[in-house]
């Protein structure tokens, strides 16, 4: 028994949510996000919540009852508070620079990196090291955040790289010195 799938979406104030056959269209304060899911999933509207049924015990059906209800309750939560991913950069001389839409990243190489920021998503400098990626989509913010990572990812010898804000990288030791 799917605990995700069978919870109800409660819809909170502001947002609207309206289902087209299989295509569901979610308006808030931060803007409007719509996705298209699977013809077996039963998706409904019901006294200011949403539920999500499927019709069978099939294991796919299963998977996707659970994926559907949270993927509906991320766009729910996204146009309503939003989403964001913190990135900080560690090293000597490594630093974030916003300019607009684009990122300049200098992380060691022997030219700065820069990264357009793609026009649903916003990228603000909290400082020289750090920066936040937000938006309404979840799976784009975390994308997006995951390939300017993927620009430096952070090495477990001196711990130089970027990472999510307050990741923990584990630490190995270096190599003994001979005697």
């Amino acid at each position: 028994m799917s605990r995700i799938g069978n919870r109800k979406l409660v819809i909170p104030e502001g947002v609207q949510v309206s289902i087209d056959d299989f295509k569901v269209t979610v308006k808030g304060p931060k803007g409007e996000i719509s996705n298209t899911f699977n013809k077996d999933m039963n998706i409904s509207l019901e006294d200011n919540s949403v539920i999500v049924k499927r019709p069978n015990d099939l294991k796919i059906n299963k998977s996707l009852h659970g994926t559907t209800n949270a993927l509906i309750s991320n766009m729910i939560e996204g146009v309503s508070n939003g989403f964001k991913k913190e990135l900080e950069i560690v090293g000597v001389g490594y630093r974030f620079q916003v300019a607009g839409n684009k990122i300049t990243v200098n992380a060691g190489f022997s030219h700065p990196v820069e990264v357009i920021v793609p026009s649903d998503l916003k990228a603000e400098q909290v400082s020289t090291t750090e920066i936040t990626i937000s938006g309404i989509d979840k799976q784009k913010v975390s994308e997006f955040a995951a390939n300017i990572r993927k620009l430096r990812q952070p090495e477990p010898y001196k711990g130089k790289g970027i990472r999510y804000k307050g990741e923990y990288i584990r630490r190995k030791e270096g190599k003994k010195a001979a005697k």
